[in-house]
């Protein structure tokens, strides 16, 4: 069955970094585009990363552009996402999602930053 499995959450003090992984199974990995999606407790859950199946660019929420890093290898049916400069308002649950003609969604996995 399809599974998108995150990993790598924690706790990261103000500037640390992270580095997220989410591996899939039960199904093409490298027909689908990858994103990255994250919600804090009482708001929506936000688009922060995405990155095509095949070519093209990647894109970014302004709220971390410049900081996270989404990346994809499809050898391996995993995305990840790199974080830097972590920030309090980075924490989050963070959620990898796949897409083409459907959506599959990860479990989530937990980012506290604190000091």
């Amino acid at each position: 069955q399809v599974q998108l499995v995150e990993s790598g959450g924690g706790l990261v003090q103000p500037g640390g970094s992270l580095r997220l992984s989410c591996a899939a199974s039960g199904f093409t990995f490298r027909l689908y585009a990858l994103s990255w999606y994250r919600q804090a407790p009482g708001k929506e859950r936000e688009f922060i990363a995405g990155v095509p199946s095949a070519g093209g660019s990647t894109n970014y929420a302004n709220s971390v552009k410049g900081r996270f890093t989404i990346s994809r290898d499809n050898a391996k049916n995993t995305v990840y996402l790199q974080m830097n400069s972590l920030t309090p308002e980075d924490t989050a649950v963070y959620y990898c999602k796949a897409e083409r003609t459907l959506s599959y969604w990860g479990q989530g996995t937990q980012v506290t930053v604190s000091s």
